[in-house]
């Protein structure tokens, strides 16, 4: 008996009928049905309300989903479209990727990369002013690594620190973006002369260190004539994930990688990037800009046009 029809018979003692009668057990009858009634009621309620709050999640996932430029992070859109700055396609961000670090996060602005020093900064030793007085504007976590002959490195201490770099990101399984790159990197790197592995150093980096042993990315840069000034890098995935998160590489699949190439002077405190498969004469002028310690704005957004 439900609590209204018990209400019922305490202010009507009169109608309940005595035991035994037919009327009695109608009477039994008609309140089990509304108690029934009534259960199915609060039943129907509660689902109605697990209903509307499915709804309300789905929606708020809709709401979550955004476009993001591979080339320039900063730029995001809820609705597909163009980059503003370099007119590529903005691309769909996921929100969760399998590489993600937590104690980092990318800060990147206009034509130049800020990343934020990882809170486990032990052995992040890039972190001194330059020459000029003025705090870097790149942090770069000296992970372990292993380059192409299989030598170990620490990647700041002795790939990056007081040098000017070229960096590209790579995997040797990669039939799209990653040759040409290459064949960029190859032609930028004849047309230095002998600057390059002498002034400016060129740094490939794998986004698939499980499959990119030193064997293979030797093997791999030999169909470029890769030269002495261009190293290739892969290591642990815990030490590579950490690196390319800090470079603002990280993403969840190796072909969703971007085509950019950073360039930097750590010597000077100096960084950009640009579009990897732009012309190697422009490639070629940002990086003598960028050996110079100054950054030409116009040249910058024009290399950064596919």
């Amino acid at each position: 008996m439900n609590k209204q029809s018990a209400l019922l018979i305490a202010a009507h003692p009169r109608i309940v009928p005595r035991p035994g009668s037919r009327l009695c057990k109608a009477f039994v009858l008609t309140v089990m049905m509304l108690a029934g009634i009534e259960v199915e009621a609060q039943a129907f309620a509660r689902a109605r309300g697990f209903e509307q709050s499915s709804q309300q999640k789905k929606t708020s996932t809709k709401q979550a989903k955004s476009y993001v430029c591979p080339m320039h992070p900063e730029v995001k859109s809820t609705k597909r479209g163009k980059c503003p700055k370099c007119k590529m396609d903005l691309r769909l961000e996921r929100a969760v990727t399998s590489t993600a670090v937590t104690d980092t996060q990318n800060l990147i602005a206009d034509n130049a990369v800020a990343v934020a020093m990882s809170a486990n900064s032990t052995d992040t030793t890039n972190t001194e002013s330059n020459e000029s007085g003025s705090p870097r504007k790149m942090v770069i976590p000296d992970v372990d690594v292993l380059d192409q002959k299989g030598n170990a490195l620490h990647f700041y201490s002795d790939l990056i620190k007081g040098k000017t770099v070229a960096i590209n990101f790579i995997f040797t399984n990669c039939t799209t973006i990653c040759p040409p790159l290459a064949a960029t990197f190859a032609r930028v790197q004849k047309d230095l002369g002998d600057k390059a592995g002498r002034d400016v150093h060129f740094i490939s980096i794998s986004v698939d260190p499980l499959t990119d042993t030193p064997e293979r990315l030797k093997a791999w840069g030999a169909k470029f004539k890769a030269g002495d000034g261009w190293t290739f890098v892969t290591g642990e995935k815990q030490e590579m994930d950490k690196l390319l998160n800090a470079l603002g590489a990280s993403v969840s699949r190796r072909e969703d990688h971007s085509p950019t190439v950073i360039v930097g002077n750590d010597l000077k405190g100096v960084w950009t990037r640009t579009y990897g498969l732009a012309r190697s004469a422009q490639i070629v002028g940002l990086i003598m800009d960028v050996i110079e310690g100054k950054v030409d704005e116009s040249l910058t957004k024009e290399t950064a046009r596919p």
